[in-house]
């Protein structure tokens, strides 16, 4: 007999929805995805980006699904009340799960959630959180108390990754209540998509100006604060590498002002906001992806995985949340102190001094990549389930 496993998240999201494809095909679950607004089913302004967005992938298809009525007046995931779902609740309730999983806790509508349903059956939280680059003042250490009571109403966690395992033990959580749920993509479009991706790339390349025989570094993403594509581009211009080429691809608060930064260089390429169909061409038109977030707001980076997937080898800061699980210094990229650009510059350097490492430090990645997949996230969460009906 299927367990029955009610899936609670904010939204539809293109990382998740085919990982729940995937729940949904195996023989041992029953599920129900349970969403609290329609953004990414719909069109919608994306603050990030600064544009509106609909993802051009399926994100509704072949899994059970049902939309719990949003009643905020501003609703969104950018604030504590603009997830506020009173029939929340009753909708769950009445599919009748025999669990829960949380891929979000901090709104009101999960709150209210946990007061409502209390031990009815067993709840897993499953998170990306970590306290990299996170300062120690009264604040945040208020805040993590806070945290702590939150996290032990959750009788599971899963942790995507060993920041984020970390932060769950930092909250309270026992060893024996945490089980290992990689945070993944979809691997096998990428590999699918990557022989034609790399033609596509090369006549992409060509049609943006791109000098034939120059090595590419690639930033793909919002251009905001928090990912500090400033950073990457003030490193590029420091570096001063006669056959390397930045690609900067995207949009955002930010785009003006590094436009102005980088002051009509010509080794500088900026491209618009590209949709998810054409990002296996995005990660082939690089030759080394460049990640340079800080402050603890990168608390994963998907789009390293991405990156992976497609060969490429990849540098980091130390705060962005995957740098310690997929990224081996000097075996397939390299790892900098964020916000130090004079590191960044170095690295740079190092990375591009050598084409044919570069090349096998890519090869390494995707090696890597194949232990991030929806399987090993799957497995993960078997385990959780596993553990859950030996206990209850």
């Amino acid at each position: 007999m299927k367990g029955r496993l009610a899936i609670i998240t904010t939204h539809p999201i293109q990382y998740y929805a085919p990982w729940f494809l995937y729940l949904q095909q195996m023989e041992t679950i029953s599920l129900r995805v349970f969403y609290l607004w329609n953004r990414g089913a719909t069109e919608g302004h994306d603050p990030g980006f600064q544009q509106n967005i609909q993802w051009d992938v399926p994100l509704l298809e072949g899994y059970d699904h049902e939309f719990v009525d949003n009643s905020s007046n501003d609703p969104g995931t950018h604030h504590f009340w603009g997830i506020y779902n009173p029939n929340l609740i009753e909708q769950v309730q009445n599919w009748k799960p025999d669990t829960v999983l949380l891929l979000a806790y901090n709104y009101a509508s999960i709150y209210l959630f946990l007061y409502q349903w209390r031990h009815r059956t067993p709840v897993i939280f499953r998170g990306d959180s970590h306290r990299l680059g996170i300062s120690s003042n009264w604040r945040n250490r208020l805040k993590r108390l806070l945290i702590s009571t939150v996290f032990h109403q959750f009788d599971i966690c899963l942790y995507v990754g060993s920041a984020n395992k970390e932060y769950f033990l930092e909250h309270g959580l026992l060893p024996r209540q945490l089980f290992f749920c990689p945070h993944s993509v979809d691997n096998k479009r990428f590999f699918e998509a990557s022989d034609r991706a790399i033609e596509d790339a090369l006549v992409w390349r060509k049609s943006l100006g791109i000098p034939t025989g120059d090595s590419v570094i690639l930033y793909a993403g919002k251009f905001e604060q928090k990912k500090r594509p400033t950073d990457l581009l003030e490193a590029f211009l420091q570096l001063n590498w006669p056959e390397a080429s930045l690609l900067l691809v995207g949009a955002g608060l930010l785009e003006e002002t590094l436009k102005t930064q980088a002051n009509g260089h010509p080794k500088v390429f900026f491209a618009p906001f590209q949709n998810q169909s054409f990002m296996p061409r995005i990660y082939a038109a690089g030759d080394l992806f460049v990640l340079p977030s800080g402050g603890g707001y990168e608390t994963w980076g998907l789009a390293v995985n991405e990156a992976m997937c497609m060969s490429r080898p990849i540098i980091v800061s130390d705060q962005v949340g995957c740098a310690a699980d997929l990224v081996e210094p000097n075996e397939n990229g390299l790892i900098f102190p964020a916000g130090d650009v004079d590191a960044l510059a170095q690295c740079l350097q190092e990375a591009l001094c050598d084409p044919h490492r570069l090349k096998q430090w890519g090869n390494l990645s995707r090696q890597r990549i194949h232990s991030y997949s929806y399987e090993q996230a799957s497995a993960g969460l078997l385990k959780a389930l596993s553990s859950i009906s030996s206990h209850f």
